[in-house]
């Protein structure tokens, strides 16, 4: 896979040399998953614009950290680092795991468990994979962002950088929300562009504090992901459709200030949703429409 536009096809699903001319048996069961998403890229045809995938290094650990906008941000970033026959072990809430069935894939992915409420055990083991030589993901943001902006940053992701001793790549990623995001119908659609892009490693400085590494992280972050969303090559089809910008782009998303007090509220479990009509209403309703 090049860095120029790629769309999965049926041969990289059976492609033996897709992960490399090595593999680890016990990898098995997420080399199948992997081709399994392909099988998805390739029906709905994902347009796939990578950038920066020689960033992820051969050998070693690294940390990806990139934005978050998407629920199929995860598998994104993964795809990008295929090319460097590398395989990502995502940060993920533990509810996840928990689950009858997502729980014995993320397991056998070997993906980390996050307990909000008991957030060392998660830190400890991101970084024993991390000096084991594994690239970890992690969306630092904690959550989706609404305002399709960089959150403020959990500052684990600086803290596992530095009790590790490795890189982190920041990374953005842009487009899968216009399928399937928090807050809105997942849309299914065919050919939608997906941008990723992967930044040059940043390494902490002797004696650089954990916070001084994260504004860096930021800022680069900040960085990709508006390069991501000016080069974007769709734009909105119409004044409904512009849901999917952010604010400082003619879009209607809500701005950084709305959607963290939206996020405060929803923490509190003080949102207010919107009353569902009764079904005899909503059966009216469409009658009318006829």
């Amino acid at each position: 896979m090049s860095t120029e536009t790629y769309t999965a096809s049926w041969r990289d699903v059976v492609r033996r040399d897709f992960f490399g001319p090595a593999t680890d048996p016990r990898d098995r069961p997420y080399r199948l998953i992997i081709r399994v998403a392909l099988v998805v890229f390739r029906l709905f045809r994902f347009r796939f614009d990578v950038r920066g995938a020689e960033h992820v290094p051969t050998t070693g650990g690294a940390i990806i950290s990139s934005n978050h906008v998407s629920f199929f941000d995860f598998t994104f970033l993964g795809l990008a680092a295929v090319p460097q026959h590398r395989l990502v072990r995502f940060m993920a809430k533990s509810a996840v795991f928990d689950h009858w069935f997502s729980g014995r894939f993320m397991r056998a992915m070997q993906h980390i468990p996050v307990d909000r409420k008991a957030g060392a055990a998660a830190f400890e083991s991101a970084v024993r994979a991390l000096k084991d030589g594994e690239v970890v993901g992690v969306f630092p943001e904690a959550t989706i962002s609404t305002s399709f902006t960089v959150k403020d940053l959990k500052a684990g992701v600086a803290r596992m950088a530095v009790d590790a001793g490795v890189p982190i790549i920041p990374a953005a990623v842009w487009g899968g929300h216009r399928i399937a995001t928090k807050g809105h119908k997942v849309q299914w659609r065919r050919g939608v562009p997906v941008t990723v892009i992967l930044g040059e490693p940043i390494v902490a400085e002797p004696g650089e504090k954990a916070q001084s590494l994260l504004r860096r992280t930021r800022a680069a972050m900040e960085v990709l992901l508006d390069e991501a969303q000016r080069s974007y090559p769709d734009q909105p089809a119409g004044p409904e459709d512009r849901w999917w910008l952010p604010s400082h782009l003619g879009g209607t998303a809500p701005t950084p200030e709305e959607a963290a007090a939206s996020d405060s509220l929803r923490a509190a479990g003080k949102q207010v949703t919107a009353e569902r009509p009764h079904p005899v209403k909503r059966l009216l309703a469409r009658f009318r429409r006829r």
